[in-house]
């Protein structure tokens, strides 16, 4: 079973016409992104936008823990290198920079070889606000259900 699994999953890396980073490049620039964008609002969308930025920097703090490394440094690093390529034209280059946890480092990860197919990446990141989404709905239920009955009480 995990082998068809293993097959379907590298047949789509070869099957994908874009590729993206990987090592929790793609979360770092996405987060950088939606912050500057955060900044420019002016309501309670502003508090959630920048909420959900820092929510994907997770992906990256994990790969970092988890190889034992310092993810606050790791991490710190690899959004300095993406909000650069964001902010100056000429460094566009840099926006491939992802972690590289073997010599706990932050490189390249497009010339390194450490790539994704980006459909898996859009996919993963949907499904993920998506479940979150819908969360809070039932966290909104439950809190309506309570209400309703604490009214009932009196």
């Amino acid at each position: 079973m995990w082998f068809s699994y293993f097959l379907s999953y590298s047949s789509l890396s070869y099957c994908a016409i874009q590729v993206v980073a990987g090592g929790g490049a793609v979360e770092a620039a996405l987060s950088g992104y939606l912050e500057c964008l955060a900044t420019t609002l002016g309501s309670r969308e502003q508090l959630a936008i920048a909420e959900f930025a820092e929510s994907l920097l997770i992906i990256p703090k994990v790969l970092a823990v988890n190889a034992a490394k310092d993810a606050t440094d790791l991490v710190a690093k690899l959004r300095a290198y993406h909000t650069i390529a964001q902010t100056h034209a000429d460094k566009k280059h840099l926006s491939s920079m992802g972690l590289d946890l073997l010599k706990g480092t932050v490189r390249n990860n497009l010339e390194a070889g450490v790539i994704e197919p980006a459909m898996s990446k859009v996919k993963i990141i949907q499904f993920a606000t998506e479940a979150a989404i819908t969360i809070l709905r039932i966290d909104d239920m439950i809190k309506l259900v309570k209400d309703e009955s604490q009214g009932n009480e009196d």
